[in-house]
C-alpha cells in the first residue's frame, strides 16, 4: 500500500506523518502526498514517456538508470546503462526520451586518462513494456574541455517544440570571477545551453555557427550551473533554473546567443566574503537577466530540477512552474502569467528533505525525487 500524508493545497502544512493514510482536510482542498517508492540510492533526473510512459529515474552515485511502476511500487534496474566517473558531484545525472519515444537520452559524467572530468551525453534504445536492455547505446556529444573538477557538471537536458535536443553543462566551480572566466568564453563549452540535433549533429540556425572563436553547439552562455530545463507548455520557450553561490539563484528564459551575465553580472555574492559578484544585470545592456531570482541575502532554494504543470489532475496549477528546492528542501511554486513570475506557498516544506528533481507524470500528478542515500519517490495528487 502506498503511504500517503496530506497538505494544504495553498501551502505545504502536512497533518500527520508518513506511515499510513491520514484524514484529509476538513474543507477538502488537500493534496495527497504518497510515496511510491523508496530506498533509491541519490535520486538525480526523471522522464515520463516512451511506447509505455515508462517512469525512469536515475541514480547519480551507483549509475543505475531504473523503471518505477508507481502504481505497483517496484523499481526495475535497467541494463546497457554506460560506464560513469561518480567522484564529486558526478555520476548518471539527466535522463529524458527523445520526441519519438524511441531513444533513451541521458547526462553523465566521464574522466579521461589524466583523471580531468566533463559532461557527456548518450542515447540508446528501450523497448516496449517488459524490456530491461537499453540497446544500440552511442555516444553523442562530449562537453569541452576535460578538467581538474568534480564539481558543476549542469546536465538537464530536454527538447524544444521543434524536437532539437537542449543541455546544459556547468563551469565546473571556476572562481576567477571576471571576464576571462570560462562561462564568458565562447570557445569553450563551460558554463553552457547547447542546442543539437537528436542525433547531436550541429543545427545550421545556432547562433555561433560561423563565428570560427566558437563552440557551434553553444546555444547560450554565461551560465554558472544550471540543473534545471524545460519547455514552457504554451509558448515553447526553454526555462532554466541555475544556482547561484551564495544566493543569486537564477529562473531563465533561454534566448538565442543570450549572454546571461555569470560572472560579470549577478545578483548573487560570494560565499567566504559577502560581496557582491559582478554588476547588477541592470547595470550592463548586454546580458540577460532572469525572469525571477532570489538576490543576494533572500536566501535562495538552490533550485534543482523543474518542471510546468499541464496536467489534468490540479487545473488550478495549469501554466505554473514547480522547481526543486536542496536547500531550502521544499518545493518552489511559480505562478507564470506570460513575463509576471510570482512566488506561490511552496509544497513539502516542513519535510527536511531536498528536492532534486520535479516531474509531471501521464497521470496528472507531480512526481518528487528526493536528494538522499535512502531516498523516496513521491506523488502528489488530489485529495479524494
Amino acid at each position: 500500500m502506498h503511504r500517503r500524508s496530506y497538505l494544504s493545497a495553498v501551502g505545504a502544512t502536512v497533518t500527520g506523518a508518513l506511515g499510513g493514510c491520514l484524514s484529509e482536510p476538513s474543507d477538502g482542498s488537500g493534496v495527497v502526498v504518497e510515496t511510491v517508492v523508496d530506498g533509491l540510492t541519490h535520486p538525480w533526473g526523471m522522464a515520463v514517456g516512451g511506447p509505455t510512459d515508462a517512469l525512469l529515474v536515475t541514480e547519480r552515485d551507483t549509475g543505475r538508470l531504473l523503471r518505477v511502476d508507481p502504481d505497483a511500487g517496484t523499481t526495475t534496474a535497467i541494463d546497457g546503462v554506460p560506464d560513469v566517473d561518480t567522484a564529486g558531484q558526478g555520476g548518471l545525472l539527466d535522463v529524458t526520451w527523445g520526441p519519438a519515444g524511441e531513444w533513451v537520452y541521458l547526462t553523465y559524467a566521464v574522466a579521461n586518462d589524466a583523471g580531468e572530468t566533463t559532461t557527456r551525453l548518450g542515447r540508446g534504445r528501450l523497448g516496449g513494456e517488459g524490456s530491461d536492455q537499453l540497446t544500440e547505446f552511442e555516444q553523442l556529444y562530449t562537453a569541452e574541455p576535460y578538467v581538474d573538477s568534480g564539481g558543476h557538471y549542469g546536465s538537464r537536458v530536454g527538447f524544444g517544440p521543434e524536437g532539437l535536443l537542449y543541455m546544459t553543462v556547468g563551469d565546473r566551480q571556476f572562481k576567477n570571477f571576471g571576464p576571462d572566466h570560462v562561462a564568458q568564453d565562447r570557445s569553450n563549452d563551460l558554463g553552457t545551453t547547447l542546442r543539437l540535433e537528436p542525433d547531436s549533429s550541429i543545427p545550421d540556425d545556432n547562433p555561433f555557427v560561423d563565428d570560427e572563436d566558437a563552440r557551434e553547439a553553444i546555444y547560450s552562455y554565461g551560465h554558472r550551473n544550471a540543473q534545471g530545463l524545460d519547455r514552457h507548455p504554451e509558448t515553447g520557450e526553454i526555462w532554466e533554473s541555475e544556482f547561484g553561490e551564495s544566493d543569486g539563484d537564477e529562473i531563465n528564459v533561454i534566448e538565442r546567443g543570450g549572454n546571461y551575465g555569470w560572472p560579470v553580472a549577478d545578483e548573487g555574492c560570494t560565499y567566504d566574503t559577502g560581496d557582491p559578484i559582478g554588476v547588477s544585470h541592470a547595470d550592463r545592456e548586454d546580458v540577460i537577466a532572469p525572469a525571477f531570482g532570489w538576490p543576494c541575502g533572500e536566501d535562495g532554494p538552490a533550485p534543482s530540477g523543474m518542471a510546468f504543470y499541464d496536467g489534468d489532475a490540479f487545473p488550478e496549477w495549469q501554466g505554473d512552474l514547480f522547481v526543486g528546492g536542496l536547500v531550502t528542501q521544499r518545493v518552489v511554486h511559480l505562478v507564470v502569467d506570460g513575463n509576471d513570475v510570482r512566488e506561490a506557498e511552496p509544497l513539502l516544506a516542513d519535510r527536511q528533505q531536498r528536492i532534486r528533481d520535479v516531474v509531471v507524470g501521464r497521470d496528472g500528478a507531480l512526481y518528487v525525487a528526493i536528494d538522499a542515500g535512502d531516498a523516496p519517490i513521491l506523488r502528489l495528487l488530489p485529495a479524494e
